[in-house]
């Protein structure tokens, strides 16, 4: 990721979720195992894709993530990192015919379709319920549709296609009104079920937050919380900030983004999370 791709160790921990100085450590000892080793360069043959699919498949997502919403710095995207991360699924789904393969271009392209709403004129960001989805890539989409159609005809349904499949709900939701929350928490428990993480939990929460209420999905991320996981993760808390804002609760609402704020890096996100303390704050003097 960072040789080839050109991703600094900072980018590449926080993708892992790592203390930069403890990704930084790995790469030191993967470096000295390879030349202790003398492990030589080798392009595997064709009978062994299969084998290192999953770790090509994980590396080209963690690309396109970093691109589609920076871990820090003045921008929210970086279209040559998701372009670049798409042009390595479309060359994989060429070279070996895998669901998991056929998902996660599939998931990539619904994420990429909505890069022109997801940003206003003055750069600042837009939440998925307020975005114009007349500004969404229809192409992508219905590329992205078909690949998903053949990756859940193959009956092995993997954490990229139900991720695309969770996409594909939105993708195809006419507004935010209109999309079926069922269908979503269905997914996001058969992912639970797959690949259990406090991440996915989280999204599940803020599902069921859509679609059973804000308290509902309160109570779930605050057992999150509660439980010292994602305590550093700015997103929990700015979740977090959203549910009590829904129900009222203006101080801890501001209590919430300010939390999410201290941890954010990212320039746009921090004006959003401005943003929403100074609305809190306005609300409550009212």
């Amino acid at each position: 990721m960072r040789e080839v791709c050109g991703l600094t160790t900072e980018q590449i921990a926080s993708a892992f979720m790592l203390a930069p100085a403890t990704m930084a450590q790995r790469i030191v000892r993967g470096k000295a195992k390879i030349r202790d080793a003398s492990i030589p360069y080798q392009v595997p043959a064709r009978e062994e894709l299969h084998e290192r699919i999953e770790s090509v498949l994980a590396v080209c997502y963690l690309v396109f993530s970093e691109g589609y919403s920076t871990s820090s710095g003045e921008s929210n995207t970086r279209a040559d990192l998701t372009e670049e991360a798409i042009r390595l699924g479309r060359l994989l789904c060429a070279l070996i015919a895998d669901a998991e393969v056929f998902g996660l271009l599939a998931l990539m392209l619904l994420h990429e379709s909505r890069r022109p709403a997801r940003t206003n004129v003055a750069g600042e960001v837009v939440v998925l319920e307020d975005q114009d989805r007349s500004l969404w890539n229809r192409a992508m989409i219905l590329e992205a549709l078909n690949l998903l159609s053949r990756a859940l005809e193959s009956g092995e349904v993997g954490t990229y296609t139900i991720q695309a499949a969770i996409s594909a709900v939105h993708a195809r939701s006419a507004s935010a009104a209109e999309t079926n929350w069922n269908d979503i928490v269905d997914w996001y428990d058969l992912l639970i079920q797959a690949a259990p993480s406090s991440i996915v939990e989280l999204n599940r929460a803020v599902a069921i937050a859509m679609r059973d209420g804000p308290e509902a999905g309160l109570a779930l991320v605050d057992s999150i919380l509660d439980r010292g996981e994602l305590t550093d993760y700015y997103l929990a808390h700015s979740a977090r900030g959203e549910l009590l804002r829904r129900i009222g609760n203006l101080s801890a609402a501001k209590a919430s983004f300010e939390r999410a704020l201290s941890l954010a890096k990212q320039e746009p996100e921090r004006r959003f999370l401005l943003s929403k303390i100074e609305q809190a704050v306005l609300r409550d003097s009212n």
